[in-house]
């Protein structure tokens, strides 16, 4: 041990860890390589290794389909470790244990033991003239030494970007799971969704297991070929199992999965939509496939009581009534879009309020163009706002870009400040009438966080 260098300091705290990671490139940086994971898994001891993984990538539904996978795998007794992204409010949500968030001091122990290490891999990428570990992948390499540390019984695993060269592809899932893929991050995965099936394809690996969500048919073609290239079962939503029926049912609803190997009936959702009842069918597959090949029917009543429990903080979250108001990290048009037809659905608002921010990489004009369509025929006002990320699309400009597409200049306003956005909706929701008036913050994560905290809300 003597020759690996040592900081000259150790953090004590995980906001002091946090500086640390930030120092590091940012998060919208992420380098397409893998060569300096393996390393670093190699220099730890292959931490990769020490358990099973559910990989799951794809474009929308990634972190709800990994919580309901978790809540049943822990219903079934497995302790588990979740790794997702980004966070809400504060790194260690992104490194869950049975659940929850790491605690602190499990986060900054297992940093500091492993931050030796990486200062080695550090010196060899800066050496061979490339930059040093990013932020992403350091986050990436805790939560593997968090998991192999504890240890976990299975870890479900949520890709921070396309696939083939993110950093959690340095572990090889027994399950690979793909929710809905569209047109996101096209500068950085491809501008078809065939070109970015083919990067989210490269988590299905040998010895795995596909399970897909519903596709477009040529990202479809393409999970399909890479399936049978690797050699390995594949089962896709709509063709070997998918939801049967759904009905709304107080906070949530009641959906009736055919599964790979059984049909499972009334398990009760906690969350709205049409998206989060087909997010359950794909987790229910996905714990067949895991648990028993896909071969072997599970207890209805183990998934009831998993499913029972599960929560997605920021996706249609109700975080205050009186009057209500919702958080939704809707963050690019297919997402705005079925989030709206689900809030349709479960709320009445006589009017609705929504406060939007928008980071300066997603595809701003056609969100508004979505929302414009989805909330023709309700009677909507808009807040544009900005989150404090540098990425943020100035609420001005946001505004701007608005009008020019032909929103109603009376119904936009604009609060640069999201505490005063805040303000400003609430005060024109319980303006109304009949007191059936509904905020909406929606748009980036970012926003969704900021909100959340300005409102009391802890994340879990």
């Amino acid at each position: 041990m003597s020759d690996i260098p040592q900081q000259a300091q150790e953090p004590t705290t995980v906001e002091e860890v946090y500086a640390l990671l930030l120092a590091r490139a940012p998060e919208n940086k992420m380098e397409p390589r893998l060569a300096p994971l393996f390393r670093a898994m190699d220099v730890l001891g292959e931490p990769h290794r020490a358990f099973p993984i559910i990989h799951i990538t794809g474009t929308n539904g990634k972190t709800s389909t990994a919580r309901m996978i978790e809540a049943g795998l822990r219903a079934h007794g497995l302790r588990t470790g979740r790794y997702t992204s980004p966070h809400l409010a504060r790194v260690t949500e992104r490194i869950s244990l049975d659940g929850a968030p790491v605690p602190d001091a499990t986060f900054v122990r297992i940093w500091n033991e492993i931050s030796p290490y990486l200062e080695i891999v550090d010196a060899e990428l800066v050496a061979a003239g490339e930059p040093r570990l990013t932020y992403f992948e350091c986050v990436t390499i805790l939560g593997f030494a968090v998991f192999a540390d504890e240890p976990v019984d299975v870890a479900v695993i949520e890709v921070g970007l396309g696939g083939i060269t993110d950093a959690t592809n340095v572990g090889d899932g027994a399950v690979s799971v793909v929710t809905p893929i569209s047109l996101d991050h096209t500068d950085l995965l491809g501008d078809t969704v065939e070109d970015i099936a083919r990067e989210k394809a490269g988590i299905i690996k040998r010895g795995g297991f596909l399970v897909s969500a519903a596709q477009p048919r040529g990202a479809a073609q393409v999970l399909l070929e890479k399936a049978r290239e690797v050699g390995v079962p594949h089962r896709f939503e709509g063709v070997e199992f998918g939801v049967e029926s759904r009905s709304l049912a107080v906070g949530g609803q009641l959906v009736t999965v055919r599964g790979l190997a059984g049909r499972y009936k009334d398990l009760a959702v906690p969350l709205h939509g049409a998206h989060q009842a087909e997010n359950a069918a794909v987790a229910v597959a996905a714990l067949e496939a895991f648990l028993g090949g896909g071969e072997r029917e599970l207890s209805v009543d183990v998934l009831r009581e998993g499913f029972a429990e599960v929560s997605s903080p920021g996706r249609l979250e109700t975080v205050r009534t009186s009057p209500t108001i919702i958080v939704d990290a809707a963050h690019n048009p297919d997402g705005i879009r079925v989030s709206a037809q689900a809030l349709k659905e479960a709320f009445d608002f006589s009017t609705l309020v929504i406060v939007l921010g928008v980071l300066r990489e997603k595809d701003a004009e056609e969100i508004l163009r979505t929302l414009e369509e989805e909330f023709a025929e309700e009677r909507v006002e808009y807040c544009f706002t900005q989150s404090a990320s540098p990425r943020a699309i100035p609420a001005e400009e946001l505004a701007e870009l608005a009008l020019d597409l032909g929103f109603d200049e009376d119904a936009v306003h604009v609060e640069e400040k999201l505490d005063d956005a805040i303000a400003y909706a609430v005060e024109r929701a319980d303006a109304t009438e009949d007191f059936a008036g509904g905020v909406l913050i929606t748009g980036s994560i970012t926003v969704v966080g900021e909100a959340r905290t300005l409102l009391g809300k802890d994340a879990s």
